[in-house]
């Protein structure tokens, strides 16, 4: 852990700084720039991810990695088939209840099989990679985007990661998860309804 509290105030200057890099649309810098801001402009997007690092944290041993990871892989399996067209029906109201699901699992404290975990995470990042696709600028390049928005998802991930390491440092037990968990699963709630 001592890499992600290293590696987390250097990624969130990059992040804040990547709109800069949007000025010269149709470069490999603007495709990466939009894909690594793509995931920070959606509360669904942002939520989501922040949720499988905490609940990644909170399942502990190797899913701490494999998680966030799978979650990645997935996302980027998702995001080709999104820019190759793909359409899954109700796209917009699965990645809502993937919010609701993981808000859910961390209010809750559930912690199944390692196994169904990451199934569970794999599924929800193949949801969000469509959607990332579907949504890449004309103009960028699908490589650089594809690179931007994985990598702003495992710096989410992280955070997500940091914040279950500070509830277990403070002996917060799992109180800190489950307020977190309860707001994610409201917002995931207010998105299924259309209301954010």
């Amino acid at each position: 852990m001592t890499f992600l509290r290293k590696f987390t105030p250097a990624a969130l200057a990059l992040l804040l700084a990547s709109g800069l890099a949007q000025a010269h649309p149709g470069h490999a810098v603007a495709g990466f720039s939009s894909g690594l801001a793509h995931p920070l402009g959606g509360l669904d997007h942002l939520l989501a991810m922040l949720a499988v690092g905490l609940w990644s944290w909170r399942l502990g041993g190797a899913a701490r990695w494999q998680g966030p990871l799978t979650f990645m892989a997935m996302l980027a399996a998702g995001g080709v088939l999104g820019w190759l067209g793909v359409s899954v029906a109700a796209l917009e109201s699965g990645i809502a209840a993937s919010v609701i699901a993981l808000g859910l699992l961390l209010a809750f404290a559930l912690q199944p099989r390692r196994g169904l975990a990451l199934a569970a995470i794999a599924g929800f990042a193949l949801l969000h990679g469509v959607a990332h696709g579907q949504e890449m600028p004309h103009d960028a390049s699908g490589l650089a985007y594809a690179a931007g928005f994985v990598l702003a998802s495992g710096l989410l991930h992280a955070a997500g990661l940091l914040l279950g390491r500070t509830e277990t440092r403070l002996a917060l037990g799992e109180r800190l998860g489950r307020v977190a968990g309860g707001g994610i699963a409201a917002c995931g709630v207010l998105m299924l309804g259309g209301w954010v």
